[in-house]
């Protein structure tokens, strides 16, 4: 459809996503609390469930908005999707099928459809946010024919998750362990999605497509110029930044057995979730689209920073305890040791900083850094020279070099004569 044709409809769609996600998540909170699930829960797992909801809840917010302003681009509905699937079908298609389990012990036909809905659509949710978002990004279009193979895939394999759920004789509710639905339309004896032969297989393909999107954006980020390489950048950083740091930090905590990089991992998966859609949005409608330059240059300089400070810090109150206890006998440091070590990285903030920001923008921004330090080498000697002439030709100099421009010329006024200078310089 044309863009004339598909924006009424679209324009219907995107003002009803946001709500139908509020009722949806609405209804789940509402149902969970009912079946005493809420109650149950700990502090941990309420915060979580809420965190899981403003996560998702930015799908459908960018989905809609994107629906309604570029509602030729495939993004936006697929965003929408993935928020509607997790509010309207996890949310409230689960939480009825839990509270009908929980209270009465006997579901009706609407808390069947909500958990087999729930158990068939889980893979589509993921084959959206992991095949096809990467797939399409930004312009909603494959990077080319070839890439076609890897949609199929991902729908091949889709498609065989969706049926072996919908057939299964026993449709799991995960919030009543033990206490599963007889599905009506299933086949006796096939028991559990992951126990059927062809899973394997159907996640095999999966996998693989999932591969495909990955090498997809790699491939394009490589090839984009201009505005699409600073839309390329939004959401490799969220990607790389938030969600690959989950996963190293979660790594790490399971190998280190270090409580608190478990929970800061689980708060860059929020963020990632979060982060998300918000970066794809900004990308596609292009607002502040620049900026994301300066983002990456002071996350690469903060993020080394504050790993470093950090070891500092821990490594000096680890050594001071050590020392103290030789010392004296004694398990308890003295505060001391605490002001000394927040001192200490208080004197080192500014020029570990500093030579930070240097070799990131030595190995990074090597023309700025260059430019930078040409401009400062003029205006030193600028201070100390005197040569009219000289200061006309070291200028157009300094201009060729830094900004490169097709053509130099620099005209100068004195009294009422002009006299003029120019130089060309072809383009590098």
């Amino acid at each position: 459809m044309n863009r004339r044709a598909l924006l009424p409809i679209a324009r219907v769609v995107g003002w009803s996503i946001v709500p139908l996600y509020v009722a949806g998540t609405c209804a789940n909170y509402l149902l969970s609390y009912g079946a005493g699930l809420w109650d149950e829960g700990t502090v941990v797992e309420n915060v979580t469930g809420v965190m899981f909801g403003v996560g998702f809840g930015a799908f459908a917010v960018v989905g809609a908005l994107l629906v309604i302003r570029r509602p030729t681009n495939s993004i936006g509905w697929i965003l929408s999707a993935v928020g509607l699937i997790v509010s309207t079908i996890f949310g409230a298609g689960t939480g009825y099928a839990t509270y009908v389990m929980s209270t009465r012990d006997q579901p009706d036909a609407l808390a069947i459809l909500g958990a087999w809905a729930a158990n068939c659509l889980w893979f589509v949710m993921l084959a959206l946010a992991l095949i096809y978002l990467p797939l399409l990004f930004p312009d909603g279009r494959l990077l080319s024919r070839r890439w076609l193979s890897v949609a199929v895939l991902g729908g091949i394999g889709t498609l065989g998750f969706v049926i072996s759920g919908a057939l299964v004789d026993t449709i799991p509710v995960n919030e009543v362990p033990g206490r599963g639905i007889a599905n009506p339309i299933g086949i006796e004896g096939l028991g559990k999605l992951e126990d059927l032969p062809i899973f394997s297989a159907v996640e095999g393909l999966f996998l693989l497509a999932a591969l495909g999107a990955v090498a997809s954006v790699v491939v394009r980020f490589r090839r984009s110029r201009g505005v699409e390489r600073q839309q390329m950048k939004w959401f490799a950083y969220v990607i790389v930044v938030l969600i690959g740091g989950s996963v190293l930090t979660g790594g790490l905590s399971d190998l280190t057995g270090v409580g608190w990089l478990g929970k800061f991992s689980f708060v860059l998966s929020m963020m990632g979730l979060m982060f998300l859609p918000i970066a794809v949005g900004i990308a596609i409608l292009r607002y502040r689209l620049y900026e994301i330059d300066l983002i990456i240059n002071r996350t690469l300089v903060y993020g080394p920073l504050s790993a470093t400070l950090a070891l500092v810090y821990f490594g000096g109150v680890a050594t001071t305890q050590l020392v103290f206890r030789t010392l004296t006998g004694q398990q308890h440091q003295p505060q001391l040791a605490i002001v000394a070590s927040t001192l200490v990285i208080a004197a080192l903030f500014n020029p570990l900083r500093r030579r930070i920001q240097s070799f990131i923008d030595r190995r990074f921004y090597r023309r700025k850094y260059d430019a930078r330090r040409t401009l400062e080498a003029f205006t030193a000697k600028l201070r100390e020279e005197t040569d009219l002439d000289a200061l006309n030709d070291e200028l157009v100099g300094v201009v060729r070099e830094t900004i490169q421009p097709a053509h130099v010329s620099l005209w100068l006024s004195r009294d009422t004569s002009v006299k003029g200078s120019s130089a060309g310089a072809s383009p590098r």
